[in-house]
This record gives structure tokens, sequence and C-alpha cells, in this order.
């Protein structure tokens, strides 16, 4: 059987009209000013997220975008809660688009080693998964890849020390709450680039040491995490910061919350970069001016001296990544 050019190309375009088609509306990021959950393919897996689009929103403005990402056992949907939707309020204000990623079975491949989660046993790709989903939002938004933006809790902030070991050329800064870094990231390829980080660490974490060991929560033992300055120390000697901190205590305006703030300092590192350690003690493995998820004597204390959304976006917006 013959078949000419126009045959073929007939064939061609109705096979693109029927891709476009079939293809699943969730799979397209959303343009219009509004909260939608999405979802995009990668590894052979559905992956989906939420995503924030504030007010007034236009692709012209270049907004930048802010990764949240939840902690071990939650969804998306249970960051945006823990945070009680403080960085839907701070992108409804400043104008930042938020993703919030949903992990494959409520966990994170942080990186760390024997660990029972299938995301650790099946080694999922989820540095693949959001850098994916990094470029998506990029695309489809014309956000400003300069100014793209990782955060997150105990999973979560393990996850966001491995994008920025591993992605330093698309995350312009991180900003880890209730969690240290892996130290099994201590001995890989240092990132590419300098880097920004603000941790926020809580000194009575009890899911957390403070001086590094073994993450447990109750009875289970979860890799092994540097120390609270250990971590610092590692962002400041790849940064080139100045060794010796500025440090601050904050105002206590709130004294029954039982816990109090020190900001420590670490400034003029490479291309601008700074390491802020904010070391909130009495604290627990809590979110500082977010929800109290679970009762006191299993999480301990939340920090109501200051808002950590509200510090985490102060952070990022002076620290866009250099060209």
């Amino acid at each position: 059987m013959q078949l000419n050019l126009s045959d073929v190309s007939v064939r061609t375009v109705l096979y693109v009209l029927l891709g476009i088609l079939s293809a699943r509306a969730d799979d397209i990021a959303p343009a219009v000013p509004g909260h939608y959950t999405r979802s995009i393919p990668h590894g052979g897996l559905t992956r989906t997220y939420r995503i924030h689009i504030p007010p007034g929103f236009k692709k012209a403005d270049r907004a930048p975008l802010v990764l949240a990402l939840h902690g071990g056992g939650g969804t998306g949907m249970h960051m945006e809660r823990l945070t009680t939707g403080g960085f839907n309020a701070l992108s409804d204000k400043e104008g930042f688009v938020v993703v919030y990623p949903d992990g494959i079975e409520r966990h994170w491949n942080d990186g760390r080693e024997k660990v029972r989660y299938r995301t650790h046993r099946e080694k999922i790709d989820d540095v693949g998964f959001l850098s994916a989903l990094i470029d998506q939002q990029v695309r489809d938004l014309n956000l400003d890849k300069q100014r793209v933006y990782a955060t997150g809790m105990s999973n979560g902030a393990l996850m966001s020390f491995r994008l920025a070991s591993e992605l330093s050329d698309k995350i312009a800064a991180i900003a880890p709450v209730a969690c240290n870094m892996p130290k099994v990231l201590e001995k890989r390829a240092p990132p590419a680039q300098p880097i920004p980080v603000l941790l926020i660490a809580n000194t009575e974490d009890p899911c957390v040491p403070w001086e590094g060991g073994e993450l447990r929560f109750a009875l289970m033992r979860l890799g092994l995490v540097l120390s609270v300055m250990d971590t610092v120390h590692y962002w400041v000697a790849h940064n080139q910061c100045e060794p010796k901190p500025t440090v601050t205590w904050l105002p206590d305006t709130a004294p029954q919350d039982g816990t109090r703030v020190r900001r420590e300092v670490y400034g003029k590192g490479r291309d601008g970069t700074e390491v802020i350690l904010y070391a909130i003690v009495g604290g627990g493995h809590t979110w500082p001016g977010g929800y109290q998820y679970l009762p006191v004597r299993f999480v301990g204390k939340t920090c109501r001296d200051i808002n950590a959304c509200e510090v985490i976006w102060d952070f990022f917006k002076s620290h866009p990544r250099k060209q």
C-alpha cells in the first residue's frame, strides 16, 4: 500500500490531537490564581502535588517558586495544615507561587540508608521528580528560575538538604525545619555551587537529637544525621562564610510557650551567601508558629515567638540565585 505525503501529514495531526485530547487535565499546570491539586508522570509513577497561585498572578511578573515539603507520614495537605496556611497567606501578599508535593506513601527518599520505607527500599527518584516539577512550573507559569526555593519539615527538611546537594543549579536557597542533615550526604560530592541555608532546629526535639546520631520515633530507628552544629559548619565551610557568627537572642514575645529563640548568622559567603541558625531553646519536633499536630508529651513544645513561614520567606526573598 502506498502512503502519500498528505496522508502522513493528516495522520500526524490526528495523533497529536488525540494525544492532547487524551491528556489528563490535571497534568497541565494551571495559570489562573487559585488552589489546585495536580499530577505529573515521573519514573513510571503518577506524582501529585498541591499548588497555590496568588490573586493578581501574571506570567509576565516572573514570580518566585517555593517548594514546601511535608514530613514523614504526611502529605502536601498536611504541610498546609502544619503551617496554618502561612505560606499561602504570604503568597497572596508577596506574589510567589507555593507548591506542596506529595511523597510516595507519605515519605521522601532523602538519601538515608537502611530505612524501611518504600521510598528508600525502591530508591524512588524524588530528586528527579522535584526537578521535573520545578521545570514544569517554571515553564508553564513563566516563573523566575533564579528564585526557586525549598523548605520542609522533618523528612521534608532532610529532602531539602538533598536538593541543595544535588540541585544547586536550580535551588536558590533552602530552609530545613526540625531536622539536621543526613549523615550520608556529608560523604558525597559537595554541591556544585554555594547555596544559602537557613536551619530552624529545636533543642528538645524527641525525634532529632541536637547532638546528632540516630533519628527515632517511638521504637523505630530511622537513620543517621549530623549534629545541628556539624550541619551548620558543613554549609559554612562549603559557602566559605565567616566562621564566627553574629548571635542575637530574639524577644520572648510568648513566654507561656516555654521556648526562647537564639539566632546565629554566618555571613559574607561566596556570591553573597550566608548560613543562619534559629535555635529554638525548649522547642520540640514542631514548626514554630505552626499547628501543634500531636500533644506536647509526644512531640514537644511549639515556639510562638516567631512564625517560621515569615522567617523563611524573608530569608528566601533576600537570596536569589546568582547567574
